[in-house]
C-alpha cells in the first residue's frame, strides 16, 4: 500500500512561533529565552504585533545550527 506523496513545501511560506515550536519540539519559554540572547531566527513584526519566521529563513537558521560528528 502506498501512501500519498505530501505536496512540496513551499519555500516562501510563513511559519508562527507556535509552528516553529512544535517542529523543534521546543516549549515558547525556550524560544523566548533564545529570541532574548539574540539565538533565535530573524522574523517579522506584523502590524497586528503577531511574530511570523519566513520558511526559508527558519531553514538557513537551523543549517547554521548542524554540528559535524566528531
Amino acid at each position: 500500500r502506498h501512501l500519498p506523496k505530501e505536496p512540496p513545501m513551499n519555500p516562501n511560506t510563513w511559519m508562527t512561533i507556535e509552528q516553529l515550536c512544535e517542529e523543534l519540539d521546543i516549549s515558547r519559554s525556550t524560544f523566548d529565552d533564545w529570541r532574548r540572547k539574540g539565538n533565535a531566527p530573524r522574523m517579522i513584526q506584523l502590524p497586528s504585533r503577531k511574530y511570523r519566521i519566513s520558511r526559508t529563513e527558519f531553514n538557513a537558521w537551523v543549517d547554521t545550527l548542524v554540528v559535524m560528528a566528531g
